[in-house]
């Protein structure tokens, strides 16, 4: 069964855009595993304008399924990983002045520097992943940084998904074949909704895990949390 882990940096944008503490985010994390997620995911950026670092530390010791947390491995994001040693670390090369992700790892090119930090961080007990695009060399470039996962970046599928495109979840599929090939874990991310997610659930073999933050709690506001994490899981059975 694929496993649904939500992403709950819109609740700290909503809490920043207001200041003090509502909607409280360590509650909002307990409160979506009480309704059946699997696991909670962060993205702190550098200029924490949604996820705080604090709010990370914070998070450890009231996440009990698994706790995913995701970034561009800086310095002060590394040492944030290895102080609160969280199941799994997703590594993304966003920008510092990114609005959201937008590609995936080039792992061929930057194959020693994420060799490097992927040992670090294994070798502290933490589950690796890298964020690609759908590009079969990328994902054998993963393999050989000594990666445990990779999450595929869905963007391009969710887009093309949304104008009736239904053939782009191929590559998807292809890099996800690969994966399983080569031994590699395969997660997935990024504008998966629930209009879209039980098609790629249906067409991606071997899918581990899927992070939703905008879609879920977007849906959230019609349909009410507790309701919309129950509607995912349907759809990822």
């Amino acid at each position: 069964m694929t496993k649904l882990s939500v992403n709950i940096n819109k609740i700290a944008t909503l809490r920043n855009s207001r200041g003090g503490n509502t909607p409280n985010v360590v509650q909002f994390a307990k409160d979506v595993q009480r309704f059946g997620a699997e696991g909670v995911t962060v993205h702190p950026r550098p200029d924490e304008r949604h996820i705080k670092y604090q709010d990370t530390r914070d998070l450890k010791s009231e996440v009990y399924t698994e706790f995913n947390v995701e970034g561009n491995p800086i310095k002060s994001f590394v040492d944030l990983v290895l102080e609160v040693k969280p199941t799994q670390v997703t590594l993304v090369p966003d920008a510092v002045d990114a609005l959201t992700s937008n590609a995936g790892w080039d792992t061929i090119k930057h194959k020693d520097f994420l060799t490097e930090v992927i040992s670090e961080f294994k070798s502290n007990a933490i589950r690796t992943s890298i964020f690609v695009d759908p590009i079969l060399e990328m994902v054998e470039g993963a393999k050989a940084t000594g990666t445990d996962r990779i999450e595929l970046y869905t963007e391009t599928f969710a887009h093309q998904y949304g104008l009736g495109n239904k053939e782009a979840i191929g590559p998807f599929t292809k890099a996800a074949e690969l994966s399983n090939e080569i031994g590699l874990g395969v997660n997935a991310g990024h504008d998966l909704s629930l209009e879209n997610i039980k098609f790629f659930k249906q067409n991606i073999p071997g899918l581990l895990e899927v992070s939703i933050g905008h879609a879920l709690v977007s849906e959230s506001l019609y349909l009410g949390v507790e309701n919309v994490v129950q509607m995912y899981l349907q759809q990822l059975q």
